[in-house]
Order: structure tokens, then C-alpha cells, then sequence
């Protein structure tokens, strides 16, 4: 398993890749948002930020933009947000990165009232972007979300959409699979679908707001989630989506997910 972090947009790039580095991370999620870490700042820094990724001895994977309007009823706002996540595969890309998180548009306004015409957008919006990467080489791993997003947050949605996209993979958002529901999703998304997972995010919550806190400050069970992943021998990328201004955090979040991670495969191989 390799261990990841990602990088607080409205800090400058190259001091949260010091920062992260100094943790020990395998690799940093780049999130390529305004203000410091849209794709041009990005590439004007790409000498230097791949300096530091190799000073620290980290890979690198890509989180699309995340704010966008891609299931908007507005052609023109979908049309925009398209370019954006358009660029930001272009300078992915660039970087050398091969695998990227792909935020689905949430569904905003009108568009609550008439979902099936905004889903049928975003769908359009997702395709657009799956025949962007793939001549880039980059493998593209859809969020599931959460309730108040409308779109693409309980497992049975994702059925229809890997159908039509075999292509597309799962990136299981473990804190957005425990909002708004009396237990959590990702067993579900892991028995599902347990062949499309591609990355995995892991924060902590109480099942009403995506709070992003640390690994056992709220009441998501870890271990249980842990132990239906060894179930399905996952063993690639997670990120530690913690969100805190103290960054110890970030890492004893890290240090108590290995623990279990390692412990569920002593059990497993002396079974």
C-alpha cells in the first residue's frame, strides 16, 4: 500500500510539497484548484516541483478540478468547466502522471428539480473527459459522493456508468460513503465493485457534513472498512484526506491507518 496526502490549494505548491515530503509520504495527490494550484501555475513551477518530489521520494497522482459545473443546466458553464478539467489533464500530462481523481459535477440550482436532465449532463461531461485522458495515458478514477451533491453518491448509480465506461475506475471516498446514511457505503462500493477500485480516500466524520477530520475522531469503523479491502487483496494508492491546520494530525491519521491495514494481514496470513 502506498500512503499519500494532498496539498491545501490557497497555499503555494512547492511549500505544501515540503511540508508533505517531511512526513514521509509515498506520494502527494495534486490538487489542481485556484488559487496556487491551477494548472498554469503549476507547469511554470514544474521543474521545481519535480525537484522536490524526487528530493522527498515521492510519486505523484492528480485530483481534477473540484468545484466545477460539469452537470450544470447552463451549456456555457459546463463548456467552461470541460476546458478547465481540460487543461488540468494537459499539464497532469506534462507532469508525468498516470492515474487522476475525476470529481463528478454537483448538481446545483434548477437542476435539483429536474435531475435526470442535469445527470444526463454530467454523464455527457464524464465522457468528454474519459476521451481526453485516455490518448494522455492517464487513467481516470471516478469520486463516488455524497447526498447533498445529487449525483453519483449511492452505489447502485455507478452500475449504469462502469456498464457504458469499462475504461473508468473507482475512487472510494470513505468519509463521503458515511454522510447521510445509517451505516456506511463502502462495504457496498468494495462488494460491488470491489475490480473498478483505483484509489481510495480516508478521512473520519459523524455522518452529516464531509468534515475531514482525522482518523478516529469521528465514528466511521476503519477496521471493518480495512478488513473487506484485504477481503478483495486492494493494494495500491490511499490518500489521507485530513484537513487540519496542525499537520501531526495528518500523519498519526497515516500511522493509524498502516496499523490496521498491517494487522488485518497478519490475521489473514495466519489464517
Amino acid at each position: 500500500m502506498k500512503y499519500g496526502a494532498m496539498n491545501f490549494p490557497v497555499k503555494p505548491i512547492l511549500k505544501e510539497i515540503e511540508e508533505i515530503g517531511s512526513l514521509g509520504f509515498d506520494f502527494l495527490e495534486l490538487t489542481m484548484d485556484p488559487p496556487e494550484a491551477t494548472p498554469e501555475k503549476i507547469l511554470e513551477q514544474k521543474k521545481s516541483i519535480q525537484e522536490l518530489l524526487k528530493h522527498y521520494h515521492m510519486d505523484l497522482i492528480a485530483h481534477l478540478p473540484t468545484f466545477l459545473l460539469t452537470s450544470d443546466l447552463y451549456e456555457s458553464l459546463r463548456e467552461v468547466s470541460l476546458r478547465e478539467n481540460f487543461k488540468a489533464l494537459e499539464a497532469a500530462a506534462e507532469l508525468g502522471i498516470k492515474k487522476a481523481v475525476l470529481h463528478p459535477g454537483y448538481i446545483t440550482g434548477l437542476g435539483k428539480f429536474l435531475l435526470d436532465k442535469a445527470k444526463k449532463y454530467g454523464m455527457q461531461s464524464i465522457e468528454g473527459i474519459i476521451k481526453k485522458a485516455a490518448p494522455l495515458g492517464i487513467r481516470l478514477c471516478l469520486e463516488n459522493m455524497f447526498p447533498q451533491t445529487h449525483f453519483l453518491f449511492h452505489p447502485k448509480e455507478f452500475q449504469e456508468i462502469f456498464e457504458v465506461f469499462p475504461e473508468l475506475h473507482l475512487t472510494l471516498d470513505i468519509g463521503h460513503a458515511h454522510i447521510g446514511g445509517e451505516r456506511n457505503r463502502a462495504i457496498e462500493f468494495i462488494q460491488n465493485y470491489g475490480d473498478r477500485i483505483g484509489h481510495i480516500h480516508a478521512n473520519d466524520n459523524f455522518g452529516k457534513e464531509d468534515n475531514h477530520l482525522p482518523i478516529g475522531a469521528g465514528i466511521i469503523d476503519f477496521e471493518r472498512i480495512i478488513k473487506a479491502l484485504k477481503g478483495i487483496s486492494y493494494n495500491d494508492t490511499l490518500t489521507l484526506e485530513v484537513f487540519s491546520k496542525d499537520r501531526d494530525y495528518l500523519r498519526i491519521s497515516r500511522e493509524k491507518i498502516k496499523k490496521m491495514w498491517e494487522e488485518k494481514e497478519e490475521v489473514i496470513l495466519k489464517v
